[in-house]
């Protein structure tokens, strides 16, 4: 007989929100691939049970996992995917392992649990019919300019993950693309003891995270647009390129990247920036 990949939803802070269905997987299983084996070892060991044998599977290793995990499933063993929090593959590691089973006609099933992009969603009071999950930005680039573009524009709620490393950032090129009265909520530590929902315009919550230093995970909950994107000032566009700047861009590509975000033509950038 094959075995069953499953993937398991565990839990974002709190332990009571891993389901009964969780723990009998985990107890069950025959193999466990997941991100750091110290969080889902001690996340087992809370339970009251040994950990079976154990595989790191993250953005580095997952590539390199895929071989191992066949093996066990032609074996007939069950083998459990799991993240440090939430459910795999939702800007974690797993949609190659998914793949790789699926192709080979093996069972995949899932013991569902929290997520944070639909915790942080439902908690923000914005609109919840429509919504677009954008996960990570790109860090820098072109890439980075044209989804912010993409943002500026939606008409859907936008939900975003981010480090609290890049926040202030974020939230600052955010607020410069859309505007600094769209509405939007920023959830941080979601179901832990300091769970917090920030709510407001983008200028209210960029200002208070610029005056509080940022702590824990982030969700960025951004709500759809109603207007065109306005027209940018030379001082609008000044900020911009002086952030890019800071941030190590070349003039050139500081140049391109305000051009893309704002839609204005790269030959008034490019005299703004050589007037800086």
């Amino acid at each position: 007989m094959n075995g069953t990949l499953t993937l398991v939803g565990t839990p974002l802070g709190n332990m009571g929100d891993l389901t009964d269905r969780a723990r009998e997987t985990l107890a069950a299983a025959d193999l466990v691939l997941c991100e750091d084996t110290r969080r889902t070892g001690g996340l087992i060991s809370k339970l009251g049970f040994d950990a079976p044998p154990m595989l790191v599977a993250n953005e580095h290793t997952e590539h390199g996992v895929v071989d191992k995990m066949l093996a066990a499933l032609a074996e007939g063993k069950n083998v459990v995917l799991a993240t440090d929090a939430g459910m795999p593959a939702i800007s974690d590691p797993g949609a190659r392992l998914i793949k790789a089973a699926a192709d080979g006609g093996y069972t995949i099933d899932t013991a569902p649990g929290p997520t944070a992009l639909v915790v942080g969603l439902v908690l923000s009071g914005l609109p919840t019919e429509r919504f677009v999950f954008e996960g990570f930005l790109p860090r820098q680039g072109l890439d980075r300019a044209e989804r912010l573009a993409e943002i500026a524009r939606e008409r859907r709620t936008v939900v975003l993950y981010e480090a609290p490393h890049r926040l202030v950032r974020t939230l600052g090129e955010i607020e410069e693309v859309c505007g600094g009265e769209r509405p939007a909520a920023i959830a941080r530590e979601l179901t832990k003891m300091h769970q917090e929902v920030r709510r407001g315009t983008l200028a209210e919550v960029h200002q208070h995270f610029f005056d509080t230093p940022p702590k824990g995970e982030f969700v960025i909950i951004i709500g759809p647009t109603v207007t065109e994107p306005t027209v940018r000032t030379d001082d609008d566009l000044i900020i911009l390129l002086r952030a890019e700047l800071d941030d190590g861009a070349s003039t050139r590509d500081a140049v391109s990247l305000v051009s893309t975000i704002t839609g204005e033509s790269k030959r008034r950038v490019y005299e703004l920036a050589n007037a800086l």
